[in-house]
This record gives structure tokens, C-alpha cells and sequence, in this order.
């Protein structure tokens, strides 16, 4: 008695037509794409929002919001949590309030990259402790 065999004479002819129909296809593939690139900005002086408020912390660990200077330092931030309350405040009784109808009281922390984290993390609860919200890290300009 012989053992069967497996006739492989269908599966060589399937593979023949695979490989003619691949041929075929591969040319058609796109071989690239085009990339749109943007056009270059354009130099437009930008005017800071009034209601904007940037906390910064100087090389000598000093704080200031906007251009009030000397308001604590990174260890004592009290004199900086109780202006930002009065400045919050004050929008309040004005009225200056965002397209949600909430008093403005987003605030933008900018530190100097030299320091370290720790000392940015402390600036940052004591400007959540003032009522600020939302916070932003403002990264442009940092000194080194």
C-alpha cells in the first residue's frame, strides 16, 4: 500500500498568480507623499490681555505679578497670595467676567530654568491658594 501524497501542484500555481498580481499592484503603490509646510508667521506685535496675570519669579527668588515688583520670595509667598485675593477682588466688584460668566482669575507662571522644581512647585500652590484658575507654565523667553 503507498501513503498519500499531497499534490502541490494547486498551491504552486495559487502562489504563481499571488506573485504576478503583486507585480502587478506594486508599481501603482505611491512611493511618496506631499507635506504641506506652513508659510512662514508673520511679525504682528501682540498685545498682552489686560486681564492677563504672569507671576515671575527672578534669578534672586524674588516674586512679581506683572509689573508689581518685590511681592515675597519663593519661601514666603504671603505678600503674593494677598495681592492676587485683592486683584481677584476687585475683578469681581468690576465685573470682569470670561464667556462662561466666572470672574477671570487665570494666571501664568513664569521661573527661570536655573531654579528648581521644587521652588516652581511652591509658587504654583501658593498662586492655587489665591484662587487662581486655570494655571499655565509660560515657557517663552525663559533665562537661563
Amino acid at each position: 500500500m503507498t501513503s498519500p501524497r499531497i499534490n502541490v501542484t494547486p498551491l504552486i500555481d495559487v502562489l504563481l498568480v499571488l506573485l504576478i498580481i503583486f507585480m502587478v499592484v506594486a508599481p501603482l503603490k505611491p512611493s511618496s507623499f506631499k507635506a504641506k509646510v506652513p508659510n512662514e508667521p508673520v511679525e504682528t506685535p501682540a498685545r498682552p490681555n489686560p486681564n492677563t496675570l504672569v507671576v515671575a519669579v527672578d534669578r534672586n527668588l524674588s516674586l512679581s505679578v506683572n509689573s508689581l515688583k518685590e511681592l515675597g520670595t519663593v519661601d514666603d509667598p504671603s505678600l503674593l497670595v494677598g495681592k492676587l485675593k485683592s486683584l481677584f477682588k476687585e475683578r469681581e466688584a468690576n465685573g470682569d467676567i470670561d464667556d462662561n460668566g466666572n470672574v477671570v482669575r487665570s494666571v501664568f507662571i513664569k521661573a527661570p530654568r536655573n531654579i528648581g522644581y521644587g521652588k516652581v512647585v511652591k509658587v504654583i500652590d501658593a498662586v492655587k491658594s489665591s484662587g487662581a484658575d486655570p494655571l499655565a507654565l509660560q515657557i517663552d523667553y525663559l533665562e537661563e
